[in-house]
């Protein structure tokens, strides 16, 4: 049985017909429709601007030490090091989940891991703090 549809692209509107066959519904005709709409007048409402939001500073380290930091909002779902752990280039260090995603977080660098900020189930924000590793140790 074949369906009628109305698509609009790039502002042109065509009448599709589809129908299905087996599981792949396929389109057996198009014909441009060419409808002259009156043009609505669209009232966008004004927000109130939004408070900016307070900066997350990133503590100021020492020579030979990094923060890795948060790049995107998400739940911490592994945290696979702990303080005093040695790390090589390449290691995983921790997992968030965002929009679904697991990102995984890897070292830079060869060095110590010499605090771990998050546990998993936390929440982090863009900016925050995940772990301090100190470098070429």
């Amino acid at each position: 049985m074949a369906k009628k549809f109305r698509v609009t692209i790039d502002g042109e509107t065509y009448e599709v017909l589809v129908e299905e066959v087996g599981e792949t519904p396929q389109i057996r005709r198009i014909s441009e429709v060419r409808e002259e709409r009156p043009k609505e007048e669209v009232t966008v409402p004004v927000k109130p601007p939004i408070a900016p939001k307070e900066e997350k500073k990133v503590p100021i380290t020492e020579p030979g030490k990094k923060v890795l930091t948060a790049p995107l909002p998400g739940k911490v779902l592994k945290v696979l090091v702990s303080p005093g752990s040695r790390v090589k280039k390449g290691d995983l260090l921790l997992t968030i989940e965002a929009m679904k995603m697991e990102n995984e977080f890897f070292a830079s660098e060869d060095g110590v891991v010499k605090e771990v900020y998050v546990t998993p189930g936390q929440s982090v924000e863009t900016g925050g703090n995940l772990l301090l590793l100190e470098v070429g140790s």
